[in-house]
């Protein structure tokens, strides 16, 4: 795989450009000022092919800060639109893996959940039944056990739906806190500022070509 300031390169055609985040990367741009991906990357096509003005680079979808994993660019306006269509309407699939600081208590589990997003924290929470919000919004994901370490225990995690560090409130709900992630719970932080939660596969269908993808 290539790489570019610490970005991997796993997929690129005339369409379409798809990285690997590092942790503890912005997506785009914030107020830290610190180096983002999609910067990063229209530095990258602007270099590679010799590109003196404006690039155009689209973001798809975005990871939080302290995620890493799989990222999707569309290169082209139209590619970025149909893209943006297909993942509105739930046509692309998304597989994450977990490193969690508790075993589940099941091997495999369905997590459905009303979630309401507390701006002034940027956090997450699940409404208990009784206390629904109007804002809340539902939740749901399926996880598998995987294995363990010595002190951690890994889960694979598909996405049904894609709502504010969902993958990270529901876990911790159910007493499963990500590894380094004190935001919910884990009991310190990773040495690289970032969780050990990662995008590890998605499945799209190309924008153009139509073809089933499937980048891991």
């Amino acid at each position: 795989m290539e790489h570019y300031h610490g970005v991997g390169i796993v997929y690129e055609d005339n369409h379409l450009l798809v990285v690997v985040k590092p942790p503890n990367m912005p997506t785009q741009a914030d107020a830290s000022g610190d180096p983002d991906l999609h910067s990063t990357m229209k530095q990258y096509i602007a270099e590679k092919y010799q590109k003196p003005g404006a690039v155009y680079l689209g973001l798809v979808h975005r990871l939080d800060r302290p995620v890493s994993g799989v990222v999707i660019l569309a290169k082209t306006s139209k590619a970025l639109e149909r893209l943006n269509a297909m993942f509105r309407d739930g046509g692309a699939t998304k597989v994450y893996w977990a490193l969690v600081c508790r075993e589940p208590s099941q091997r495999e589990q369905l997590l459905e959940g009303m979630l309401w997003r507390n701006e002034k924290q940027n956090k997450s929470y699940i409404c208990r039944p009784g206390a629904l919000r109007k804002d809340a919004k539902l939740a749901k994901l399926i996880y598998k056990y995987i294995g363990k370490t010595e002190r951690y225990f890994l889960l694979e995690v598909e996405l049904l739906t894609g709502r504010h560090h969902q993958i990270r409130c529901q876990l911790s709900d159910m007493g499963c806190p990500i590894k380094g992630d004190l935001k919910y719970g884990a009991p310190r932080s990773n040495p690289d500022g970032g969780i050990s939660l990662h995008a590890r596969r998605i499945t799209f269908v190309h924008p153009v070509k139509k073809e089933s993808l499937t980048i891991e």
